[in-house]
């Protein structure tokens, strides 16, 4: 999700399209003014050059808004100022909906830019060495995932009662090379690569570097952090959604994300 410095500053872009009528939009659609929200960047592409055009050929006239933050994205949707919204992994969604008391449903996944680990001054993991400096993200959602990672290559290991949404620096039970790692906020790790060994950088701190999330030496393996489009529960059956469900999952837009979206985590979904 393109995270995790949550501001509570938004910028709002309204993209209002020329309505493509299809031959045969569906009787359900053709009243459709649908309003999705997402997070400035990529997500926001996606709406542009995947979903809407799709969607405009069902009937729909779909406006764009665009969010810097992560708090007013739900709070919009909840309000019913949007029809979806298109930004957060389901772990944080559920916890900010329980927080919020906001009744809120995950429908479908989409690409996702994912943590990687970056060369720095040594450019392989078969470089690393004792005491190596590695600089990961150091908000508590960020940090867990890159300690996955260090875990998964087994330059350490966590502790097997650790909460592994919740994993911290204090459940390293075992670092065998002595490794220093350096928290930082994570917008700032693209330029602390000079300075350290090895960075942990969410994708969409990397892409907007120019770094291609394809040079990572490595990825985080798990999909949970996959984001998510997101509506209302009570609208979770509704036509809209269904129709945008569709749309996430056609061969159309995979071809557009297999284009636009090099070295990003596809929905499980597409993998079947």
């Amino acid at each position: 999700m393109k995270w995790f410095s949550f501001t509570f500053g938004v910028t709002a872009l309204f993209l209002t399209s020329t309505t493509v009528q299809a031959q045969t939009p569906s009787p359900a659609a053709k009243k459709q003014n649908i309003t999705i929200g997402a997070t400035v960047g990529d997500f926001a592409d996606l709406v542009k050059h995947g979903l809407r055009p799709q969607l405009e050929k069902k009937g729909y006239k779909v406006k764009l808004v665009e969010f810097t933050d992560y708090v007013t994205p739900n709070l919009a949707l909840a309000e019913g100022r949007l029809d979806a919204n298109i930004f957060q992994h389901k772990p944080y969604l559920d916890q900010f909906a329980k927080e919020k008391g906001l009744k809120l449903s995950a429908v479908a996944q989409v690409p996702t830019a994912p943590l990687g680990l970056y060369a720095g001054k040594l450019k392989s993991l078969d470089e690393v060495k004792e005491e190596s400096k590695i600089a990961i993200p150091n908000d508590a959602t960020n940090l867990s995932r890159a300690l996955t990672i260090l875990s998964d290559l087994g330059w350490v290991e966590i502790s097997k009662n650790a909460n592994p949404l919740l994993v911290g620096t204090k459940d390293i039970t075992k670092n065998p090379k002595k490794l220093k790692i350096v928290l930082l906020e994570a917008a700032q790790l693209p330029r602390a690569l000079a300075d350290v060994d090895y960075a942990v950088i969410n994708g969409n701190y990397a892409t907007s570097a120019g770094m291609a999330l394809t040079s990572a030496l490595t990825q985080e393996k798990s999909d949970l952090y996959v984001n998510w489009a997101v509506v209302t529960e009570k609208n979770k059956d509704s036509v809209f959604t269904k129709d945008l469900v569709e749309v996430l999952n056609s061969e159309e837009l995979k071809k557009y994300a297999n284009t636009k979206f090099k070295g990003y985590k596809f929905p499980t979904s597409w993998k079947k």
